[in-house]
């Protein structure tokens, strides 16, 4: 009986000491919390009105028509970012990025694309940039008919109104990094737009710390009474596309292919959408896109930078790429009456927190090592932030089974830590910065080095 009774003990001992390091939740931040509630439904609703009266947004539809095609829905988008800056005391750099487009699989001609632009700069920190997009661009079945209806909706305008809505509701604020508001052209083409963005983006060696595609977050009302209604996915990918030999070699030894970048950055998304957003979950996809698929964040993880992609929980494939039709009393066609305005507005809150918090936060740790070497402790050792309000860092860890990151443990400015008695054969460490305010960093995932 007494040996039972220490038995007990020495477990409980052992629970109580492990739960001592499980993540304490994080307290919402009062002035993103109050950005929050001025996102509105109403207005993204009349947002996308407005792009579906367009008629068309084809990327091969009419330029010079003030009322319908691509050129009115580029020319009202822009309007609308300059109204928000002048309300901001012109706190926004209003763009149009355009290029020419060469002939391609899906343009038959040389063709003019532009992506709109809108860019708050950071105050501390500006070289530090975060890209949100959604794409303004639709089509029909096909993505060469520049002249059918193609009201686009929910693909995409749902995506660009979020993005408006957030230029409005953000701009109010300042951030220490900077945020650039993007809708870009010629998705359905190939991700043209974005792809031209990220590859201007690469060549000047602009520092995108991370970057959110919103394509299809309408929460098309057909699946209203799904089981999973209040959720969005999050895509990421988990080896990196500009991954190189070398570097997948290390990442099997270690085994790190749940903990890219982009994985990272989901993961910080999911947990702030449970801090700011209780009632709609993020449900993290462990996938570059859909299944065959792709988005505007693709462009931009095959150049080394890091992103995710937003999207509805369900899809309903009647009410995308399709003609406007009644087809055997069937209705086919992206039209405005399948677009649940508030699930819009929900989509866009986690976005917005989740920019906040990036913008807001220090810079993930760079350069953050491992020691590989034998034995039962775990020692990491990292680069200092150079930011002035940073106070210190947090070490993570979870189980290599687990999904996210479950337990934590604050440190001082310091740039290494020895975690005793815990193999890195057994759990997965991690780190990431914090200031004085409270503000965390994506976790950056270490590499191994030899001692």
């Amino acid at each position: 009986m007494k040996l039972k009774i220490i038995i007990t003990f020495a477990l409980c001992l052992c629970v109580s000491v492990v739960n001592s390091f499980a993540q304490k939740k994080e307290k919402p931040n009062a002035e993103i919390a109050k950005m929050l509630k001025e996102v509105s439904a109403k207005r993204i609703e009349a947002d996308i009105r407005k792009l579906v009266s367009f008629g068309t947004r084809n990327t091969l539809s009419e330029q010079d028509n003030p009322t319908r095609g691509i050129g009115a829905a580029r020319d009202w988008i822009f309007a609308e970012f300059q109204k928000i800056s002048n309300d901001c005391g012109n706190c926004l750099l209003v763009e149009k990025q355009t290029f020419l487009q060469p002939k391609a699989n899906r343009v038959p001609e040389p063709t003019n694309l532009t992506n709109v632009v809108a860019t708050l700069k950071g105050t501390t920190n500006p070289e530090r940039v975060y890209v949100v997009s959604g794409h303004y661009d639709s089509m029909c079945n096909s993505p060469m008919d520049g002249k059918c209806d193609a009201p686009g909706a929910n693909d995409d305008a749902s995506g660009t109104a979020a993005v408006i809505e957030m230029a409005r509701v953000m701009s109010k604020r300042k951030f220490d990094a900077t945020i650039i508001f993007m809708t870009v052209a010629g998705e359905e083409q190939g991700l043209l737009g974005a792809t031209y963005f990220a590859e201007q983006a690469k060549q000047k060696q602009m520092n995108v710390e991370a970057m959110f595609t919103n394509d299809i977050i309408g929460g098309v009302t057909t699946f209203k009474n799904s089981p999973d209604r209040n959720s969005v996915r999050v895509f990421s990918e988990g080896v990196p596309s500009n991954e190189t030999e070398q570097e997948g070699a290390t990442r099997r030894s270690v085994g790190g292919e749940n903990d890219s970048a982009s994985r990272q950055l989901a993961r910080f998304i999911k947990e702030t959408a449970e801090i700011y957003s209780p009632r709609f979950r993020v449900m993290m996809i462990y996938r570059r896109d859909r299944y065959g698929r792709g988005g505007d964040h693709i462009p931009f993880v095959e150049r080394g930078f890091t992103a995710v992609r937003f999207t509805e929980r369900d899809e309903d494939y009647d009410h995308q790429h399709q003609n406007v039709r009644t087809e055997n009393n069937k209705f086919y066609g992206d039209t405005i009456e399948f677009v649940d305005f508030d699930y819009v507005a929900n989509v866009t809150k986690i976005n917005a927190a989740s920019l906040a918090k990036l913008a807001l936060a220090p810079t993930r740790p760079k350069n953050v090592v491992l020691a590989n070497r034998l034995g039962n402790d775990t020692e990491l050792k990292w680069e200092m932030g150079a930011e002035t309000d940073l106070a210190g860092y947090e070490i993570v860890w979870r189980e290599t089974t687990s999904p996210v990151w479950t337990n934590s443990i604050y440190i001082n400015k310091v740039t290494d830590y020895l975690i005793k008695n815990m193999s890195k054969d057994n759990y997965f460490f991690g780190i990431r910065a914090v200031d004085k305010d409270g503000n965390k960093s994506p976790v950056s995932f270490p590499k191994p080095v030899r001692n």
